[in-house]
């Protein structure tokens, strides 16, 4: 729990901060209750000093399952959108704001529920955390609940996507879940609006 009582994964965090220790240690944060429907925690994965640190919601049902964060369908619009905008891939840590799958069981599929304020918060040490050991000079928020949790809740995707923001001593450029993409009724426009979002942050880099 943190100073004021509310749960926390601070209490979980190593004393040596480099991406390996953080990534064994949130393997048994039990900072927030949905560590105990997850199937295991979904830390980030990336190189430490990456130019771009890339920054969704919460693993979905596939990153549950494999352990590795953008592996699903949404993780496949994403590589097509880095590809185009000409983001090298390797030069890419990419994270969720909350590292446990939050879903609700219908039958025997699990569908994804959007984390609390309090489990956003709860988590929000696991991304400070990443944020200092990776210092990318670009940090591409996907999705309200990203926003959320690194621009403030006043903050609204929808009206300043792809605008360069400080965030410390990097620039953060908000866009949509590639999951959005897929929901959309109109799914080439949305991605052509997803991709002008990644090129615009691969141009401030």
């Amino acid at each position: 729990m943190d100073k004021d009582g509310n749960n926390s994964a601070a209490e979980f965090l190593p004393d040596q901060l480099d991406l390996e220790s953080l990534r064994r240690a949130a393997a048994c944060c039990e900072g927030c209750e949905l560590y105990r429907n997850a199937t295991q925690t979904v830390f980030g994965e990336g190189p430490a000093q990456a130019t771009f640190m890339l920054v969704g919601e919460q693993p979905g049902d596939q990153e549950d399952r494999q352990g590795h964060p953008f592996v699903g369908p949404a993780g496949r619009i994403l590589d097509k959108g880095l590809a185009e905008a000409g983001i090298a891939r390797d030069d890419v840590y990419v994270t969720n704001a909350v590292k446990h799958f939050s879903f609700v069981p219908r039958g025997k599929r699990r569908i994804h529920q959007k984390p609390t304020a309090a489990e956003i918060e709860a988590c929000h040490p696991w991304l400070d955390a990443e944020l200092a050991v990776v210092d990318p000079r670009v940090v591409v928020v996907l999705g309200a609940t990203a926003a959320r949790a690194l621009l403030g809740r006043t903050f609204r995707v929808t009206q300043h996507r792809g605008e360069p923001v400080p965030l410390g001593d990097a620039l953060a450029v908000a866009t949509i879940h590639p999951s959005a993409v897929l929901r959309a009724p109109d799914r080439d426009t949305a991605y052509k609006g997803f991709l002008a979002d990644l090129q615009a942050a691969a141009r401030v880099a």
